[in-house]
Protein backbone atom coordinates (compact mmCIF):
# COMPACT_ATOMS: atom_id res chain seq x y z
CA UNK A 1 0.00 0.00 0.00
CA UNK A 2 2.82 2.34 0.95
CA UNK A 3 4.64 1.39 -2.20
CA UNK A 4 1.55 2.11 -4.30
CA UNK A 5 1.17 5.54 -2.69
CA UNK A 6 4.77 6.37 -3.45
CA UNK A 7 4.44 5.24 -7.06
CA UNK A 8 1.22 7.17 -7.61
CA UNK A 9 2.49 10.40 -6.08
CA UNK A 10 3.44 12.82 -8.92
CA UNK A 11 6.89 14.31 -9.06
CA UNK A 12 7.16 17.71 -7.32
CA UNK A 13 7.92 19.56 -10.54
CA UNK A 14 5.06 17.86 -12.34
CA UNK A 15 2.66 18.68 -9.53
CA UNK A 16 3.27 22.40 -10.00
CA UNK A 17 2.28 22.38 -13.67
CA UNK A 18 -1.31 23.40 -14.17
CA UNK A 19 -1.71 24.24 -10.48
CA UNK A 20 -0.42 27.81 -10.70
CA UNK A 21 -1.79 29.38 -13.91
CA UNK A 22 -0.84 32.88 -12.74
CA UNK A 23 2.83 31.91 -12.53
CA UNK A 24 2.67 30.12 -15.90
CA UNK A 25 1.14 33.21 -17.52
CA UNK A 26 3.74 35.44 -15.88
CA UNK A 27 6.55 33.34 -17.35
CA UNK A 28 4.97 33.35 -20.82
CA UNK A 29 4.16 37.07 -20.77
CA UNK A 30 7.64 37.96 -19.47
CA UNK A 31 9.15 36.13 -22.43
CA UNK A 32 7.14 38.28 -24.82
CA UNK A 33 7.95 41.40 -22.81
CA UNK A 34 11.68 40.70 -23.10
CA UNK A 35 11.44 40.28 -26.87
CA UNK A 36 9.26 43.37 -27.45
CA UNK A 37 11.15 45.53 -24.97
CA UNK A 38 14.45 44.81 -26.71
CA UNK A 39 13.46 46.83 -29.78
CA UNK A 40 12.84 50.15 -28.03
CA UNK A 41 15.31 49.74 -25.17
CA UNK A 42 18.18 49.59 -27.67
CA UNK A 43 16.79 52.47 -29.75
CA UNK A 44 17.29 54.95 -26.92
CA UNK A 45 20.92 53.89 -26.52
CA UNK A 46 21.81 54.29 -30.22
CA UNK A 47 23.70 57.63 -29.97
CA UNK A 48 25.85 56.27 -27.12
CA UNK A 49 26.49 53.04 -29.02
CA UNK A 50 27.56 55.06 -32.06
CA UNK A 51 30.03 57.06 -29.97
CA UNK A 52 31.44 54.06 -28.11
CA UNK A 53 31.92 51.82 -31.16
CA UNK A 54 32.53 54.61 -33.70
CA UNK A 55 29.59 53.80 -35.93
CA UNK A 56 28.36 56.19 -38.60
CA UNK A 57 24.64 56.93 -38.76
CA UNK A 58 24.18 54.64 -41.76
CA UNK A 59 26.05 51.76 -40.11
CA UNK A 60 24.22 52.42 -36.85
CA UNK A 61 21.02 51.24 -38.52
CA UNK A 62 22.48 47.73 -38.54
CA UNK A 63 22.05 47.63 -34.75
CA UNK A 64 18.30 47.61 -35.46
CA UNK A 65 18.35 45.73 -38.75
CA UNK A 66 20.54 42.83 -37.61
CA UNK A 67 17.92 42.00 -34.97
CA UNK A 68 14.85 42.68 -37.09
CA UNK A 69 16.03 40.70 -40.11
CA UNK A 70 16.81 37.48 -38.27
CA UNK A 71 13.75 37.86 -36.04
CA UNK A 72 11.37 38.47 -38.93
CA UNK A 73 13.07 36.10 -41.35
CA UNK A 74 13.03 33.14 -38.97
CA UNK A 75 9.79 33.84 -37.06
CA UNK A 76 7.70 31.27 -38.93
CA UNK A 77 10.50 28.69 -38.70
CA UNK A 78 10.61 29.29 -34.94
CA UNK A 79 6.93 28.48 -34.66
CA UNK A 80 7.43 25.32 -36.70
CA UNK A 81 10.30 24.22 -34.44
CA UNK A 82 8.03 24.53 -31.40
CA UNK A 83 5.32 22.43 -33.03
CA UNK A 84 7.73 19.64 -33.97
CA UNK A 85 10.17 19.64 -31.04
CA UNK A 86 7.80 20.59 -28.22
CA UNK A 87 6.96 24.17 -27.28
CA UNK A 88 8.26 24.31 -23.71
CA UNK A 89 11.74 23.04 -24.52
CA UNK A 90 11.83 25.24 -27.62
CA UNK A 91 10.87 28.27 -25.50
CA UNK A 92 13.69 27.55 -23.04
CA UNK A 93 16.26 27.10 -25.84
CA UNK A 94 15.16 30.33 -27.52
CA UNK A 95 15.30 32.31 -24.27
CA UNK A 96 18.74 30.96 -23.34
CA UNK A 97 20.06 31.79 -26.82
CA UNK A 98 18.62 35.29 -26.44
CA UNK A 99 20.36 35.66 -23.06
CA UNK A 100 23.71 34.46 -24.42
CA UNK A 101 23.47 36.91 -27.31
CA UNK A 102 22.57 39.73 -24.92
CA UNK A 103 25.61 38.96 -22.79
CA UNK A 104 27.90 38.89 -25.82
CA UNK A 105 26.42 42.15 -27.11
CA UNK A 106 26.93 43.88 -23.78
CA UNK A 107 30.58 42.77 -23.76
CA UNK A 108 31.19 43.88 -27.37
CA UNK A 109 34.28 46.00 -27.94
CA UNK A 110 33.89 46.33 -31.72
CA UNK A 111 30.96 46.98 -34.00
CA UNK A 112 31.09 43.54 -35.66
CA UNK A 113 30.78 41.87 -32.25
CA UNK A 114 27.68 43.88 -31.38
CA UNK A 115 26.03 43.32 -34.76
CA UNK A 116 26.71 39.58 -34.59
CA UNK A 117 25.19 39.46 -31.12
CA UNK A 118 22.13 41.39 -32.29
CA UNK A 119 21.60 38.91 -35.15
CA UNK A 120 21.87 36.06 -32.64
CA UNK A 121 19.35 37.83 -30.42
CA UNK A 122 16.96 37.92 -33.36
CA UNK A 123 17.31 34.16 -33.83
CA UNK A 124 16.56 33.56 -30.15
CA UNK A 125 13.55 35.90 -30.32
CA UNK A 126 12.25 34.16 -33.46
CA UNK A 127 12.28 30.85 -31.58
CA UNK A 128 10.90 32.13 -28.26
CA UNK A 129 8.19 34.62 -29.32
CA UNK A 130 5.83 32.43 -31.42
CA UNK A 131 6.32 29.55 -28.99
CA UNK A 132 5.31 31.74 -26.04
CA UNK A 133 2.06 32.70 -27.77
CA UNK A 134 1.32 29.07 -28.68
CA UNK A 135 1.90 27.91 -25.09
CA UNK A 136 -1.15 29.91 -23.99
CA UNK A 137 -3.36 27.45 -25.88
CA UNK A 138 -1.46 24.58 -24.24
CA UNK A 139 -1.77 25.86 -20.67
CA UNK A 140 -5.18 27.55 -20.61
CA UNK A 141 -8.48 25.89 -21.54
CA UNK A 142 -10.63 27.47 -24.21
CA UNK A 143 -13.03 30.02 -22.79
CA UNK A 144 -12.69 32.85 -20.24
CA UNK A 145 -9.34 31.62 -18.88
CA UNK A 146 -7.72 31.60 -22.30
CA UNK A 147 -9.33 34.92 -23.22
CA UNK A 148 -7.90 36.54 -20.08
CA UNK A 149 -4.49 35.05 -20.85
CA UNK A 150 -4.56 36.45 -24.38
CA UNK A 151 -5.62 39.81 -22.94
CA UNK A 152 -2.64 39.88 -20.59
CA UNK A 153 -0.33 38.79 -23.40
CA UNK A 154 -1.69 41.56 -25.67
CA UNK A 155 -1.29 44.19 -22.95
CA UNK A 156 2.32 43.18 -22.38
CA UNK A 157 2.99 43.36 -26.12
CA UNK A 158 1.50 46.84 -26.26
CA UNK A 159 3.14 48.16 -23.09
CA UNK A 160 6.53 46.61 -23.83
CA UNK A 161 7.51 49.46 -26.11
CA UNK A 162 6.83 52.09 -23.45
CA UNK A 163 8.63 50.09 -20.77
CA UNK A 164 11.62 49.70 -23.09
CA UNK A 165 11.80 53.44 -23.71
CA UNK A 166 11.90 54.25 -20.00
CA UNK A 167 14.20 51.36 -19.10
CA UNK A 168 16.57 52.21 -21.96
CA UNK A 169 16.73 55.83 -20.85
CA UNK A 170 17.37 54.97 -17.21
CA UNK A 171 19.97 52.27 -17.88
CA UNK A 172 21.87 54.37 -20.42
CA UNK A 173 21.79 57.53 -18.28
CA UNK A 174 22.57 55.92 -14.92
CA UNK A 175 24.79 52.98 -15.89
CA UNK A 176 25.88 52.41 -19.51
CA UNK A 177 24.46 51.54 -22.90
CA UNK A 178 25.76 48.00 -22.30
CA UNK A 179 23.12 47.45 -19.64
CA UNK A 180 20.29 47.66 -22.16
CA UNK A 181 21.63 44.25 -23.23
CA UNK A 182 22.83 42.90 -19.88
CA UNK A 183 19.38 43.41 -18.37
CA UNK A 184 18.03 40.49 -20.43
CA UNK A 185 20.37 37.96 -18.82
CA UNK A 186 18.83 37.62 -15.32
CA UNK A 187 15.30 37.84 -16.78
CA UNK A 188 16.00 35.05 -19.26
CA UNK A 189 17.65 32.81 -16.66
CA UNK A 190 14.59 33.23 -14.44
CA UNK A 191 12.30 32.22 -17.31
CA UNK A 192 14.45 29.17 -18.11
CA UNK A 193 14.35 28.02 -14.47
CA UNK A 194 10.61 28.52 -13.94
CA UNK A 195 9.32 27.21 -17.30
CA UNK A 196 9.94 23.48 -16.60
CA UNK A 197 8.23 23.82 -13.21
CA UNK A 198 5.04 25.67 -14.12
CA UNK A 199 4.40 25.36 -17.87
CA UNK A 200 2.80 22.33 -19.49
CA UNK A 201 4.47 21.12 -22.66
CA UNK A 202 2.68 20.53 -25.96
CA UNK A 203 2.42 17.33 -27.93
CA UNK A 204 4.95 17.03 -30.69
CA UNK A 205 3.62 17.18 -34.23
CA UNK A 206 5.13 15.37 -37.22
CA UNK A 207 6.71 17.52 -39.89
CA UNK A 208 9.99 18.88 -41.19
CA UNK A 209 11.92 22.14 -41.09
CA UNK A 210 12.06 24.25 -44.23
CA UNK A 211 15.70 25.24 -43.69
CA UNK A 212 16.42 25.99 -47.39
CA UNK A 213 13.51 28.43 -47.43
CA UNK A 214 14.56 30.07 -44.17
CA UNK A 215 18.20 30.44 -45.28
CA UNK A 216 17.48 31.79 -48.78
CA UNK A 217 14.70 34.13 -47.59
CA UNK A 218 16.65 35.62 -44.70
CA UNK A 219 19.89 35.72 -46.69
CA UNK A 220 18.18 37.50 -49.56
CA UNK A 221 16.74 40.18 -47.29
CA UNK A 222 20.10 40.70 -45.52
CA UNK A 223 21.80 41.10 -48.89
CA UNK A 224 19.14 43.56 -50.07
CA UNK A 225 19.43 45.68 -46.91
CA UNK A 226 23.23 45.64 -47.18
CA UNK A 227 22.98 46.79 -50.80
CA UNK A 228 20.92 49.84 -49.87
CA UNK A 229 23.16 50.80 -46.95
CA UNK A 230 26.30 50.27 -49.05
CA UNK A 231 24.81 52.54 -51.73
CA UNK A 232 24.30 55.27 -49.14
CA UNK A 233 27.96 55.10 -48.09
CA UNK A 234 29.57 54.59 -51.50
CA UNK A 235 27.47 54.83 -54.66
CA UNK A 236 24.87 52.94 -56.63
CA UNK A 237 27.54 51.84 -59.13
CA UNK A 238 29.92 50.51 -56.47
CA UNK A 239 30.96 46.88 -57.15
CA UNK A 240 29.88 45.73 -53.68
CA UNK A 241 26.53 47.48 -54.07
CA UNK A 242 25.80 45.87 -57.42
CA UNK A 243 27.02 42.49 -56.19
CA UNK A 244 24.76 42.65 -53.14
CA UNK A 245 21.74 43.54 -55.27
CA UNK A 246 22.52 40.65 -57.65
CA UNK A 247 22.92 38.21 -54.76
CA UNK A 248 19.62 39.40 -53.26
CA UNK A 249 17.81 38.74 -56.54
CA UNK A 250 19.31 35.24 -56.79
CA UNK A 251 18.53 34.30 -53.19
CA UNK A 252 15.00 35.71 -53.18
CA UNK A 253 14.30 34.04 -56.53
CA UNK A 254 15.50 30.72 -55.09
CA UNK A 255 13.35 31.35 -52.01
CA UNK A 256 10.18 31.76 -54.10
CA UNK A 257 11.01 28.65 -56.10
CA UNK A 258 11.61 26.59 -52.94
CA UNK A 259 8.46 27.79 -51.23
CA UNK A 260 6.28 27.12 -54.27
CA UNK A 261 7.45 23.47 -54.35
CA UNK A 262 7.77 22.70 -50.64
CA UNK A 263 5.21 20.42 -49.00
CA UNK A 264 5.51 22.36 -45.71
CA UNK A 265 6.84 25.81 -46.72
CA UNK A 266 8.02 28.29 -44.12
CA UNK A 267 6.04 30.96 -46.00
CA UNK A 268 2.69 29.68 -47.32
CA UNK A 269 2.51 31.58 -50.62
CA UNK A 270 -1.18 30.74 -51.10
CA UNK A 271 -1.89 33.24 -48.32
CA UNK A 272 -1.22 36.01 -50.87
CA UNK A 273 -4.05 34.89 -53.18
CA UNK A 274 -6.59 36.84 -51.15
CA UNK A 275 -6.85 40.47 -52.18
CA UNK A 276 -7.59 41.65 -48.66
CA UNK A 277 -4.84 39.58 -47.08
CA UNK A 278 -2.24 40.71 -49.62
CA UNK A 279 -3.34 44.29 -49.09
CA UNK A 280 -2.97 43.97 -45.31
CA UNK A 281 0.51 42.48 -45.72
CA UNK A 282 1.46 45.31 -48.07
CA UNK A 283 0.13 47.89 -45.61
CA UNK A 284 2.12 46.38 -42.75
CA UNK A 285 5.26 46.34 -44.90
CA UNK A 286 4.94 50.07 -45.64
CA UNK A 287 3.77 51.16 -42.19
CA UNK A 288 6.60 49.28 -40.50
CA UNK A 289 9.07 51.22 -42.64
CA UNK A 290 7.62 54.47 -41.31
CA UNK A 291 7.49 53.13 -37.73
CA UNK A 292 11.13 51.99 -37.67
CA UNK A 293 12.20 55.23 -39.35
CA UNK A 294 10.47 57.46 -36.81
CA UNK A 295 11.94 55.66 -33.81
CA UNK A 296 15.42 55.61 -35.35
CA UNK A 297 15.65 59.18 -36.61
CA UNK A 298 13.68 60.93 -33.87
CA UNK A 299 15.97 59.24 -31.31
CA UNK A 300 18.96 60.81 -33.07
CA UNK A 301 17.20 64.17 -33.44
CA UNK A 302 16.17 64.66 -29.81
CA UNK A 303 19.54 63.54 -28.42
CA UNK A 304 22.03 64.88 -30.97
CA UNK A 305 20.26 68.12 -31.94
CA UNK A 306 17.94 68.96 -29.05
CA UNK A 307 20.48 67.71 -26.51
CA UNK A 308 18.11 65.42 -24.59
CA UNK A 309 19.62 62.89 -22.19
CA UNK A 310 18.73 59.22 -22.86
CA UNK A 311 16.23 59.29 -19.98
CA UNK A 312 14.57 62.46 -21.22
CA UNK A 313 14.49 61.01 -24.74
CA UNK A 314 12.73 57.91 -23.40
CA UNK A 315 10.13 60.07 -21.68
CA UNK A 316 9.71 62.09 -24.88
CA UNK A 317 8.62 58.95 -26.71
CA UNK A 318 5.99 57.92 -24.15
CA UNK A 319 3.17 59.94 -25.80
CA UNK A 320 3.57 57.78 -28.93
CA UNK A 321 3.17 54.58 -26.94
CA UNK A 322 0.22 56.01 -25.03
CA UNK A 323 -1.48 57.08 -28.27
CA UNK A 324 -0.96 53.61 -29.80
CA UNK A 325 -2.43 51.86 -26.75
CA UNK A 326 -5.47 54.16 -26.48
CA UNK A 327 -6.24 54.03 -30.21
CA UNK A 328 -5.83 50.24 -30.30
CA UNK A 329 -8.31 49.81 -27.45
CA UNK A 330 -10.88 52.07 -29.13
CA UNK A 331 -10.39 50.30 -32.45
CA UNK A 332 -10.73 46.84 -30.91
CA UNK A 333 -14.00 47.75 -29.15
CA UNK A 334 -15.64 49.21 -32.26
CA UNK A 335 -14.61 46.60 -34.85
CA UNK A 336 -17.86 44.65 -34.89
CA UNK A 337 -20.02 47.79 -34.96
CA UNK A 338 -18.11 49.77 -37.59
CA UNK A 339 -15.92 47.22 -39.37
CA UNK A 340 -12.17 47.30 -40.05
CA UNK A 341 -11.93 49.47 -43.16
CA UNK A 342 -12.83 52.85 -41.60
CA UNK A 343 -10.07 52.38 -39.03
CA UNK A 344 -7.55 51.27 -41.67
CA UNK A 345 -8.30 54.25 -43.89
CA UNK A 346 -8.42 56.80 -41.07
CA UNK A 347 -5.32 55.38 -39.41
CA UNK A 348 -3.26 55.32 -42.60
CA UNK A 349 -4.29 58.92 -43.39
CA UNK A 350 -3.24 59.99 -39.88
CA UNK A 351 0.11 58.26 -40.37
CA UNK A 352 0.54 59.99 -43.73
CA UNK A 353 -0.24 63.40 -42.24
CA UNK A 354 2.13 62.79 -39.34
CA UNK A 355 5.06 61.80 -41.55
CA UNK A 356 4.35 64.76 -43.85
CA UNK A 357 4.55 67.00 -40.77
CA UNK A 358 7.90 65.47 -39.81
CA UNK A 359 9.39 66.36 -43.20
CA UNK A 360 9.37 69.98 -41.96
CA UNK A 361 11.98 69.20 -39.27
CA UNK A 362 15.04 71.44 -39.30
CA UNK A 363 17.76 72.52 -36.91
CA UNK A 364 15.44 75.08 -35.27
CA UNK A 365 12.60 72.62 -34.55
CA UNK A 366 11.72 72.23 -30.88
CA UNK A 367 10.19 69.17 -29.22
CA UNK A 368 6.89 70.85 -28.39
CA UNK A 369 6.75 72.79 -31.64
CA UNK A 370 7.61 70.12 -34.18
CA UNK A 371 8.09 66.66 -32.65
CA UNK A 372 5.35 66.01 -30.07
CA UNK A 373 2.40 66.81 -32.36
CA UNK A 374 3.32 64.62 -35.34
CA UNK A 375 4.52 61.71 -33.21
CA UNK A 376 1.28 61.60 -31.19
CA UNK A 377 -0.67 61.85 -34.44
CA UNK A 378 1.42 58.97 -35.79
CA UNK A 379 0.72 56.93 -32.65
CA UNK A 380 -3.05 57.36 -32.98
CA UNK A 381 -2.83 56.32 -36.63
CA UNK A 382 -0.80 53.19 -35.96
CA UNK A 383 -2.95 52.22 -32.99
CA UNK A 384 -6.08 52.50 -35.11
CA UNK A 385 -4.60 50.15 -37.70
CA UNK A 386 -3.04 47.32 -35.66
CA UNK A 387 -6.20 45.41 -34.70
CA UNK A 388 -8.14 45.70 -38.01
CA UNK A 389 -5.08 44.83 -40.07
CA UNK A 390 -4.53 41.68 -37.99
CA UNK A 391 -8.19 40.66 -38.22
CA UNK A 392 -8.19 41.26 -41.98
CA UNK A 393 -5.06 39.14 -42.35
CA UNK A 394 -6.63 36.15 -40.59
CA UNK A 395 -10.14 36.57 -41.96
CA UNK A 396 -11.29 33.79 -44.26
CA UNK A 397 -8.50 31.34 -43.46
CA UNK A 398 -9.03 27.91 -41.99
CA UNK A 399 -8.67 27.73 -38.22
CA UNK A 400 -5.50 25.62 -38.47
CA UNK A 401 -3.89 28.24 -40.73
CA UNK A 402 -4.70 31.35 -38.67
CA UNK A 403 -1.34 31.06 -36.91
CA UNK A 404 0.47 31.13 -40.25
CA UNK A 405 -1.58 34.11 -41.44
CA UNK A 406 -0.91 36.20 -38.31
CA UNK A 407 2.71 35.02 -38.14
CA UNK A 408 3.25 36.13 -41.72
CA UNK A 409 1.89 39.57 -40.77
CA UNK A 410 4.45 39.82 -37.96
CA UNK A 411 7.16 38.74 -40.39
CA UNK A 412 6.09 41.50 -42.77
CA UNK A 413 6.38 44.00 -39.93
CA UNK A 414 9.94 43.03 -39.00
CA UNK A 415 11.22 42.55 -42.55
CA UNK A 416 9.37 45.60 -43.87
CA UNK A 417 10.70 47.73 -41.03
CA UNK A 418 14.24 46.59 -41.65
CA UNK A 419 14.08 47.00 -45.42
CA UNK A 420 12.29 50.33 -45.09
CA UNK A 421 14.79 51.65 -42.58
CA UNK A 422 17.66 50.71 -44.90
CA UNK A 423 16.00 52.68 -47.72
CA UNK A 424 15.41 55.67 -45.43
CA UNK A 425 19.03 55.47 -44.28
CA UNK A 426 20.13 55.43 -47.93
CA UNK A 427 18.18 58.62 -48.57
CA UNK A 428 19.58 60.11 -45.36
CA UNK A 429 23.15 59.25 -46.39
CA UNK A 430 22.84 60.80 -49.82
CA UNK A 431 21.09 63.95 -48.57
CA UNK A 432 23.43 64.50 -45.61
CA UNK A 433 26.48 63.95 -47.80
CA UNK A 434 25.31 66.64 -50.23
CA UNK A 435 24.39 68.98 -47.36
CA UNK A 436 27.78 68.40 -45.76
CA UNK A 437 29.48 69.70 -48.89
CA UNK A 438 27.47 72.93 -48.73
CA UNK A 439 28.03 73.34 -44.99
CA UNK A 440 31.76 72.70 -45.41
CA UNK A 441 31.98 75.43 -48.03
CA UNK A 442 30.14 77.89 -45.76
CA UNK A 443 32.23 76.94 -42.75
CA UNK A 444 35.57 77.32 -44.52
CA UNK A 445 34.46 80.67 -45.91
CA UNK A 446 34.03 82.05 -42.37
CA UNK A 447 36.44 79.88 -40.33
CA UNK A 448 39.57 81.19 -38.68
CA UNK A 449 42.90 79.59 -39.52
CA UNK A 450 42.93 77.40 -36.37
CA UNK A 451 39.33 76.29 -37.01
CA UNK A 452 40.13 75.38 -40.61
CA UNK A 453 43.23 73.47 -39.52
CA UNK A 454 41.23 71.54 -36.91
CA UNK A 455 38.63 70.61 -39.54
CA UNK A 456 41.27 69.34 -41.98
CA UNK A 457 42.79 67.26 -39.19
CA UNK A 458 39.57 65.68 -37.90
CA UNK A 459 37.17 66.00 -40.86
CA UNK A 460 34.41 66.97 -38.43
CA UNK A 461 32.32 70.11 -38.78
CA UNK A 462 31.64 72.25 -35.67
CA UNK A 463 28.38 71.48 -33.84
CA UNK A 464 26.09 74.07 -35.51
CA UNK A 465 27.11 72.97 -39.01
CA UNK A 466 26.98 69.26 -38.12
CA UNK A 467 23.50 69.71 -36.66
CA UNK A 468 22.34 71.30 -39.92
CA UNK A 469 23.67 68.27 -41.85
CA UNK A 470 21.91 65.83 -39.51
CA UNK A 471 18.59 67.71 -39.56
CA UNK A 472 18.59 67.98 -43.35
CA UNK A 473 19.34 64.26 -43.71
CA UNK A 474 16.55 63.34 -41.27
CA UNK A 475 13.99 65.55 -43.04
CA UNK A 476 14.96 63.97 -46.39
CA UNK A 477 14.58 60.48 -44.91
CA UNK A 478 11.08 61.37 -43.76
CA UNK A 479 10.23 62.43 -47.30
CA UNK A 480 10.87 58.82 -48.36
CA UNK A 481 8.92 57.67 -45.30
CA UNK A 482 6.04 59.77 -46.57
CA UNK A 483 6.08 57.78 -49.81
CA UNK A 484 5.71 54.55 -47.81
CA UNK A 485 2.81 56.05 -45.83
CA UNK A 486 1.04 57.17 -49.01
CA UNK A 487 1.29 53.66 -50.48
CA UNK A 488 -0.20 52.23 -47.26
CA UNK A 489 -3.08 54.72 -47.46
CA UNK A 490 -3.75 53.85 -51.11
CA UNK A 491 -3.85 50.15 -50.25
CA UNK A 492 -6.32 50.83 -47.45
CA UNK A 493 -8.58 52.95 -49.67
CA UNK A 494 -8.52 51.09 -53.00
CA UNK A 495 -7.33 47.51 -52.42
CA UNK A 496 -8.69 46.26 -49.11
CA UNK A 497 -12.43 45.56 -49.12
CA UNK A 498 -13.15 43.56 -45.97
CA UNK A 499 -16.63 42.42 -45.09
CA UNK A 500 -18.09 43.49 -41.75
CA UNK A 501 -17.76 39.84 -40.68
CA UNK A 502 -14.00 40.12 -40.98
CA UNK A 503 -14.06 41.95 -37.68
CA UNK A 504 -14.44 38.62 -35.91
CA UNK A 505 -11.92 36.62 -37.93
CA UNK A 506 -11.70 32.80 -37.75
CA UNK A 507 -12.62 30.95 -34.60
CA UNK A 508 -9.09 30.68 -33.34
CA UNK A 509 -8.50 34.36 -33.83
CA UNK A 510 -11.46 35.65 -31.83
CA UNK A 511 -9.62 35.52 -28.55
CA UNK A 512 -7.97 38.89 -28.48
CA UNK A 513 -4.92 38.11 -30.62
CA UNK A 514 -1.99 40.32 -29.70
CA UNK A 515 -1.15 43.22 -31.99
CA UNK A 516 1.98 43.01 -34.12
CA UNK A 517 4.97 44.10 -32.05
CA UNK A 518 7.73 46.46 -32.91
Amino acid sequence: MARSAIVDRPAPARARRGQHPAIALTVIATTQLMVVLDVTIVNIALPHIATALRLSTTNLSWVINAYALTFGGLLLLGGRIGDIMGRRSTLICGVLLFCLASLLGGLATASWMLLGARALQGIGAAVASPTALALITTNFPEGPARNRAFGVFSSVAGAGGAIGLLAGGMLTSWLSWRWVLFVNVPIGIGIALLAPLYINDSERSPGHFDLPGAITGTGGMVSLVYAFIRASESSWTDDWTLGAFALAVLLLGAFLRIESRSVQPITPLHMFRSRNRSGSYGMMLCLAAALFGIFFFITLFVQDILGFSPLRAGVAFLPISAAIIVAAQISARLQIRIGPKPFMVTGSLLVTGAVAWLTLIDVHTSYLGGVLGPTVMFGFGMGSIFVPILLTAVSGVAAHESGSASGLLNTMQQVGGSLGLSILVTVYGTASRNEAKQQTTQFLAHATAPQAAAFRRTGQLPAPYAAQVLAHGIASAFEMGLAFAVVAALLAIFVIRPRRAAATGPASARQDPPPPTG
